[in-house]
């Protein structure tokens, strides 16, 4: 291993002073100063909303031409990723192609460390070829620290053949030299334990993925009012959650809402429209194509 070099600079390996005595504090002290820390993270992502809404963008327009999105990460930054995109099949009903992440070291690095992964540029290329990431997709690199040499060479690469990136980190992105069509600079500080990027920066890095891919689903038709109308009811407690929207919706009682939710193969989308202007499912997945899949629009066709 080559002499590493001091990233003593870097924002999040900064000392915290509020917790440089935070060894000796009762359990109630300890909580209450991470909790403090926490408070200043909704504040460091509102001055970065104009990235952020750049970056929902990008993934936005990707998804309605064909591309997908895949994030890019190691360690905590890489879970994170892989964390985001297995919620979006089930909350949004989309395939779980559209939305990957991929982790320095593999899917073995989810649970374990996997010594040195993200120390070579090299292999977060070769892992973006291996994913086939193509010039319509979008790779969003997270390194919160902002120097992970996985990370850089994903986005090296991934400019390389005209796909859009996007680079989100919890330091001063001046200093990084990386050239990404939008960098989300979330400077959340230094942590209360000196450089454990899984609290502030994690937490941060969390509500971002999450911004991002749900404003893109927003609007790609994927939530109507903020109903969450384009989930396939898989299990119980969806089910259910889906009956409840066909009601509330359609202005039906529970039982028809079941009942249509069931003809409709427990697509909600397709329900809601079904008891709401009486056609049946086919003429409803019909009608809903024809306007790029937002039911508000399909609604005025009663009127």
């Amino acid at each position: 291993m080559n002499k590493p070099q001091d990233r003593s600079h870097i924002l999040t390996e900064k000392i915290n002073p509020k917790s440089k005595n935070i060894d000796t504090l009762s359990t109630s002290e300890i909580l209450t100063l991470i909790n403090e820390e926490d408070a200043y993270i909704h504040k460091a992502i509102n001055k970065v909303i104009p990235e952020i809404s750049k970056a929902a963008d990008f993934v936005h327009n990707a998804f309605r031409n064909g591309g997908r999105l895949r994030y890019i990460g190691a360690g905590t930054s890489g879970r994170l990723g892989v964390l985001d995109a297995s919620e979006c099949p089930p909350t949004f009903s989309v395939k779980p192609d559209l939305v990957q992440g991929i982790i320095a070291g593999g899917y073995r690095a989810l649970r374990d460390a996997v010594e040195g992964a993200e120390d070579i540029p090299e292999k977060g290329a070769e892992d973006c070829k291996e994913h086939g990431l193509k010039s319509d997709d979008v790779l969003m690199g997270i390194a919160t620290g902002g120097t992970t040499p996985y990370v850089h060479g994903a986005i090296k690469y991934a400019n390389s053949i005209g796909c859009k990136t996007i680079f989100f980190t919890c330091t001063h992105k001046d200093n990084l030299n990386l050239p990404a069509d939008v960098t989300i600079e979330v400077l959340t500080g230094p942590e209360i334990i000196t450089g454990s990027t899984r609290m502030k920066a994690g937490t941060a890095t969390k509500m971002v993925l999450n911004m991002i891919t749900t404003t893109a689903m927003i609007k790609w038709g994927k939530v109507y009012g903020n109903y969450m109308v384009d989930h396939q009811a898989i299990n119980v407690k969806l089910v259910d959650r889906g009956t409840r929207i066909i009601s509330e919706l359609a202005e039906v009682d529970r039982d028809i809402a079941y009942n249509t939710l069931i003809e409709a193969d427990k697509h909600v989308k397709e329900g809601v429209v079904m008891a709401k202007l009486g056609v049946t499912f086919k003429e409803a997945k019909k009608l809903i194509n024809q306007h790029d899949g937002f039911i508000r629009f399909a609604f005025k066709e009663k009127k």
